[in-house]
C-alpha cells in the first residue's frame, strides 16, 4: 500500500508499529546469559531508530510527505534545523496543504510557534490549501504573542473560494483571538 501511496497514514502507522515491536524485541537478550538486561529507554530508542529508518526509506519517494512528518516528529527535540528542513520538504511536496497542517501542529506541540509561523507564512496558499492551515497559524501567532499576525491569517481566509465552508472557522478563530487578546499584555 505504501508503494502506491507513501502518504497513507494508516498503512504507515501499522507498519511502524510492526517495526517498533520487532526492534524492541530484538533488544531483549533473554537467551544470552552474558548480555546485560536491556532497559525501557534502550528498547524505545531501538524502536524509534527503526521507525526513523522506515520513514527515511519511504521519504525517498518524491511524492512522500507523511514519512517526512514522522521522521521530523522523532527529531524535533534533538535536531531543530533538520526538523524544519524535513517539514519544509513535506509542505512543498503536498499540494493540498494537509502536510502543512501536520507540520505546523508538530511545531506548536514542540513549543516552537515562531518556527510554525515562519513555515506557514512561507508555504500557505489560502486559495488552494486546506483551511485548517489558518487554524494552526492563528494558534501559533497567539502562542507567540502576535495578535496582529493572527488577524492577518484570519483575513487571508477571505481568499478561500468556498466562503460558506470557512465561515464557522473564521468565527471560531476570531473568538479564540479575542479571548487570547484579553490575556496578552499591551493589547
Amino acid at each position: 500500500m505504501l508503494s502506491d501511496d507513501p502518504n497513507n497514514e494508516r498503512a504507515f502507522v501499522a507498519l511502524a508499529e510492526i517495526v517498533r515491536r520487532r526492534a524492541a524485541e530484538s533488544t531483549v537478550a533473554d537467551d544470552d546469559p552474558l548480555a546485560a538486561p536491556s532497559d525501557e529507554v534502550e528498547r524505545q530508542r531501538a524502536a524509534d531508530l527503526a521507525v526513523w529508518s522506515l520513514g527515511e526509506e519511504l521519504a525517498g519517494n518524491p511524492r512522500a510527505w507523511y514519512p517526512l512528518i514522522e521522521v521530523a516528529r522523532l527529531s524535533v527535540l534533538d535536531d531543530r534545523e533538520g526538523t524544519l528542513r524535513r517539514l519544509t520538504t513535506a509542505a512543498e511536496r503536498d499540494p493540498s496543504g494537509k502536510a502543512l497542517v501536520e507540520a505546523l501542529a508538530l511545531l506548536r506541540d514542540a513549543d516552537l510557534p515562531v518556527d510554525a509561523i515562519g513555515l506557514g507564512v512561507g508555504h500557505w496558499r489560502p486559495r488552494e490549501h486546506d483551511p485548517e492551515v489558518a487554524r494552526q497559524l492563528v494558534l501559533a501567532s497567539v502562542e507567540a504573542g502576535r495578535p496582529l499576525e493572527a488577524k492577518q491569517h484570519i483575513a487571508a481566509l477571505d481568499l478561500y473560494p468556498d466562503q460558506k465552508a470557512v465561515a464557522d472557522l473564521k468565527s471560531e478563530l476570531a473568538r479564540e483571538l479575542a479571548h487570547a487578546e484579553q490575556n496578552i499584555p499591551g493589547t
